[in-house]
């Protein structure tokens, strides 16, 4: 087999996940309305603020990767909501629904045989295609396990 199309068939499967840990779909699924928000002692965050913060951060590290005129939040207030409670059910679904499309983007582009994984980005300072992919898949799934942690605490995990 082709290395190159190995190589980003290996990326895809990283950031859809499941392999070494749950996905996306299955640790949102099923997560009540009244836990959304739920902030407990003994975690700093609240199912909220990990949902929107890895939206924010992996539509970033998308962005900065193919946008030369990208400009990213203010580090570290810009990466996480202003609330720990969603505003109601649409924020919830309308930043589920934003994290699903930035990742398919992410997917494509890693699809697209034009991308050079291993170019540096011209407006960065090293970095490549490649080492965003890795940082995005790397960054969902630290903050996955911290969802499925806080689904724990909360008692609502599978």
């Amino acid at each position: 087999m082709n290395q190159d199309k190995l190589l980003r068939e290996h990326l895809i499967e990283l950031l859809k996940g499941g392999h070494a840990h749950a996905d996306f779909e299955s640790v949102i699924k099923n997560l009540p309305v009244e836990a959304r928000g739920q902030q407990l002692q003994s975690a700093p965050h609240s199912a909220w603020d990990e949902l929107e913060h890895m939206r924010i951060a992996q539509w970033d590290i998308l962005e900065f990767s193919r946008n030369p005129k990208h400009v990213s939040p203010e580090f570290p207030s810009g990466y996480w909501p202003a609330s720990h409670i969603p505003p109601d059910e649409e924020a919830w679904d309308k930043s589920v629904a934003g994290f699903l499309r930035d990742r398919d983007l992410f997917i494509k582009l890693i699809q697209d045989p034009a991308t050079d994984l291993y170019a540096r980005i011209p407006h960065g300072d090293g970095q490549t295609v490649l080492r965003e992919a890795m940082l995005a898949a790397d960054h969902n799934a630290y903050h996955l396990g911290q969802l499925v942690l806080l689904r724990r605490l909360i008692g609502v995990w599978q």
